[in-house]
């Protein structure tokens, strides 16, 4: 079978297409493009990032293929990221939501984009693959395929990919989704792949996120509950939910003070203790079910309101179309409005959709 294989130039997507070409495919490497030089980067962290200059890791892919003994294309999806991914991040952060670029990226662009650009340029190729920690089943029950935790709960990725369409899932494949980290790293050590100690992506972007936003200032009030003036703020979108370093304030010792909400009408950053950052519901809008089909009536799930957050146990209501409340047995900590809520049931992924109200 002819396989495209996503290269990013890190040890996951090298080993995946090792794996690929081990089972007796036809493996076809490519790397999508998507840094802009125009952008100037401030306080840079590292060139480890899913959005920073792309030098090194063209290096590590062209590196990577040779040692494969594979084709490799490198694909320009440089404005088709800056329209989906980089106009979302920054009209979020305008309306003070903090969204998650991740998904989107790998709803539309990554696993969308991508490999239809590949397709247009004339390469031919049966499935795309990718280093992700996910696994795709297909449900005999349902008569439909269904997105998979990770094997390796500590690197699953599931959660960035909710937004699948059963098209996308019947296309893709995961060559590492059953392995661990560790047992990729010694595939990738004993074969000498060239980036088997590379570091992996920790992050969106490897610099200042107002390289990104470029909003001139707009100050405003820090308020709390009862709308008293606490201080200024130079732009609510420096400000996230849970947000406690940084404010210039201190509600004493004892107390200290987070950012519990943001108003974009008001222009206003309220604060308060860390026990009005719990909350027991929330609405989620533009809901995806990628495994299952649409269901009309309540379900019992646990649900993530983050990467790293514990699945909680709770019942979704569908409220429309798109539209679901999320009820969950205790309340949660710093739901965060633009962040997406991804639904589970074990180790399947029913679906999931972006938080646009909580409620205590």
């Amino acid at each position: 079978m002819k396989v495209l294989i996503g290269l990013s130039g890190g040890v996951d997507s090298a080993v995946a297409a090792y794996l690929l070409k081990k089972q007796g495919h036809e493996v076809i490497g490519a790397m999508m493009s998507i840094w802009n030089n125009s952008f100037k980067v401030t306080k840079i962290k590292s060139y480890d990032t899913c959005f920073g200059p792309e030098d090194e890791d063209i290096e590590a892919v062209h590196k990577i293929a040779d040692f494969i003994k594979i084709p490799l294309h490198i694909i320009d999806c440089r404005e088709e990221y800056k329209k989906c991914v980089l106009e979302n991040f920054r009209n979020e952060y305008k309306e003070g939501r903090t969204p998650n670029p991740c998904i989107l990226c790998n709803a539309y662009i990554k696993f969308g984009v991508f490999p239809a650009t590949v397709k247009k340029a004339g390469i031919v190729f049966e499935k795309f693959a990718t280093g992700h920690y996910a696994n795709i089943v297909f449900d005999n029950y349902h008569n439909m395929y269904q997105l998979h935790r990770g094997s390796d709960l500590n690197k699953d990725q599931s959660y960035f990919l909710y937004r699948f369409t059963q098209k996308t899932l019947s296309e893709t494949l995961f060559p590492i989704g059953k392995y661990t980290k560790k047992h990729v790293r010694s595939i990738a050590k004993k074969i000498g792949i060239p980036v088997a100690e590379k570091p992996e992506s920790q992050d969106f972007y490897c610099g200042n996120y107002n390289d990104i936003l470029k909003f001139p200032v707009n100050q405003g009030d820090i308020v709390d509950k009862n709308g008293k003036i606490l201080g200024k703020h130079n732009g609510i979108w420096n400000y996230t939910i849970g947000k406690r370093k940084g404010l210039g304030l201190t509600g004493g010792t004892n107390n200290p003070l987070y950012v519990i909400d943001i108003l974009s009408k008001q222009n206003s950053v309220v604060v308060g203790s860390k026990e009005d950052l719990y909350s027991s519901s929330l609405t989620a809008e533009k809901t995806s079910w990628c495994s299952i089909p649409n269901p009309k009536d309540s379900i019992e799930a646990t649900v993530k309101i983050r990467q790293q957050h514990k699945p909680a146990k709770a019942t979704i209501t569908p409220k429309g179309t798109f539209l679901v409340k999320i009820k969950f047995s205790e309340p949660q900590i710093s739901i965060t409005v633009g962040q997406s809520a991804v639904f589970y049931k074990d180790n399947i992924v029913l679906g999931g959709g972006i938080i646009r109200k909580t409620t205590s």
